[in-house]
């Protein structure tokens, strides 16, 4: 992060970016609410990150970046039962992939636990907490509804002593677990709910991944989370809207504890992505059940799934840039990032050529055993990319696409008698077609023209049509995985449906006997790749030097929505 700026002094970056949080960061500075900007990015540490992380992500780190402070990146691991040293990995995996640092600050709410504890005896002894030994159904019970005030427990005007003491060997292990618990003081008659007494400490025995035994009791995320923002020194702590109706306690633990810092809470929407699932419980559930592969499953929304896609971190981070920060919940068409990521690619992508379904295509007047180098563009984006060679030969693979037999009138490519250019090379011409005992297609002859190599035909004759190829001698056998959305309805499960109802059975087509140009499998690296007329598609760690495989990252246009207007 670019910590060189004062914090009243905006960067260019922060000066054009205008939201409401940013509004309120900047309003705080110019009048010396804060000195400095501390923000954070808490993830529980109990499943991978997904791109709605990712707006979270970029808008924490951005604003420490806009306004010269600092982003902390904070695990709250408080419950030992789901979290796992893997997440933990892999969430710093993703936040560093995505182009962030938190440099010296990172953090575990369990890093807190001895003051939380000693802060939970405090409010004790301000007769503001008690051991309740009611049932966490008996408290479900008697917290009451939207419209209905709760019960107060019988156990809720026990002595400070007695809470004390009870509370003390809660933690040293003397009772089972959902025995008892330690809540809150506050108002059973609260118009909102989250202030009925809530539950600050659970009896849980479970070893904790960085505590071991130590603790036998754990404390709420609710409590821990905004004591950990106190115990930083975070000024703004930015959370989705499901948060808003936490944000009274958040408030009033602050106000009732010797903290040393009072953040303050602010709410955005939380993204919500179409033809797909952010609930990490889903994910979950996706992943356990085996309806995809893993975590980084390409179809999935996580940040490892992007990124095995070859989706890359910087069109992540415009998408977020041009969804904006806003105060209500919207539908974001999944399309909005596939143009990002196009925009991207097609800036910074390699140009190369594949067949995905080959048809075999022979010169006939092209020299036996001759073998051409052409000059093949990497990028017409970018002139320093520069150019390629890339071998042709009187074999070649064509798309099976390409070719009709009987075509239509506006079907420029190849079909019997007709002329087109193959890129970067020659005009050919269809001679024959050779078919099999079922009277399947199995091979094309042509003719070539010599005299138009790498460009126009002197006498000045046009062809409609402009086909890739690979050498047939030259050519790399691959895999090749076609991913689509994951649901077929925008909102899985709108209207009440079974939300696994709404699994799209053809988001992954498997193709094989693929035919790549050389290029492909001498680059070794997993920068994603345009194959052209094709689309994006970036290497898998699946594959080998001698069969590479191949995600596509996304299509060079947005078929699914063409597709979604015809109604299948």
């Amino acid at each position: 992060m670019n910590t060189a700026e004062t914090a009243n002094d905006d960067t260019e970056a922060g000066e054009a970016r205008r939201d409401f949080i940013r509004e309120i960061v900047r309003a705080d500075l110019a009048e010396g609410r804060v000195a400095s900007v501390v923000t954070r990015f808490p993830p529980e540490p109990n499943g991978y990150l997904h791109i709605g992380h990712a707006k979270s992500i970029c808008l924490n780190f951005g604003l420490a970046e806009d306004f010269g402070g600092r982003c902390n990146l904070r695990f709250d691991d408080t419950n030992p039962v789901k979290e796992e040293q893997e997440y933990i990995d892999a969430i710093e995996t993703d936040v560093r992939w995505l182009g962030f640092d938190w440099g010296e600050h990172r953090y575990f709410a369990s890093d807190n636990f001895e003051q939380l504890f000693a802060w939970a005896e405090h409010l004790i002894r301000e007769g503001l907490a008690y051991v309740d030994d009611q049932s966490a159904d008996e408290i479900r019970a008697n917290r009451g509804t939207l419209t209905e005030p709760g019960q107060n427990s019988p156990f809720r005007d026990r002595s400070v002593e007695e809470n004390l003491d009870l509370f003390r060997r809660m933690r040293a292990g003397e009772f089972p677990n959902g025995s008892r618990v330690l809540r809150a003081k506050i108002d059973m008659a609260s118009g909102n709910i989250n202030l009925r007494d809530p539950v600050l400490y659970r009896i849980l025995h479970a070893p904790h991944p960085r505590t071991g035994d130590a603790w036998s009791i754990y404390p709420t995320y609710d409590y821990a989370h905004g004591q950990s923002d106190a115990i930083e020194g975070v000024t703004h702590s930015v959370c989705t809207l499901e948060f808003e109706a936490h944000r009274p306690l958040y408030d009033w633990l602050i106000e009732h504890l010797p903290a040393p810092s009072h953040p303050r809470q602010y709410e955005f929407a939380r993204l919500n992505l179409s033809h797909t699932v952010l609930s990490k419980r889903r994910l979950i559930q996706l992943v356990t059940d085996g309806h995809v592969t893993g975590w980084d499953d390409p179809r999935l929304p996580t940040l490892a799934g992007l990124r095995r896609r070859g989706i890359p971190p910087e069109a992540i981070r415009e998408f977020a840039r041009r969804i904006g920060v806003a105060k209500s919940d919207n539908l974001v068409e999944v399309q909005q990032l596939d143009a990002a990521v196009r925009e991207h690619l097609n800036k910074h992508a390699l140009r190369r050529m594949a067949v995905l379904k080959p048809l075999k295509l022979v010169i006939e007047n092209y020299p036996e055993g001759e073998i051409e180098l052409l000059d093949a563009v990497n990028n017409p984006e970018d002139a320093d990319a520069g150019k390629r060679p890339v071998p042709f030969s009187r074999e070649l693979w064509i798309e099976r696409d390409d070719f009709m037999e009987d075509p239509p009138r506006k079907f420029f490519r190849l079909g019997p008698g007709r002329e087109v250019r193959l890129r970067y090379a020659y005009f050919v011409t269809c001679t024959d077609v050779v078919k099999d005992a079922a009277g399947e297609v199995v091979e094309l002859r042509a003719t070539y023209d010599p005299a138009t190599r790498g460009g126009d035909a002197p006498d000045g004759r046009k062809v409609k049509g402009t086909i890739h190829w690979v050498s047939a001698s030259h050519a790399v056998p691959a895999e090749v995985r076609i991913y689509d959305h994951l649901f077929t309805e925008e909102v899985p499960g709108a209207g009440g449906r079974d939300w696994l109802d709404d699994l799209n059975s053809e988001s992954l087509t498997v193709l094989t006997g693929c035919m790549l140009e050389p290029a492909l499998a001498e680059a070794n690296s997993p920068a994603t790749v345009q194959f052209e007329r094709q689309g994006y598609f970036a290497p898998d760690p699946d594959g080998t030097p001698d069969k590479p495989v191949f995600n596509r990252t996304v299509g060079l246009r947005d078929s699914w929505a063409k597709i979604a207007k015809k109604g299948g």
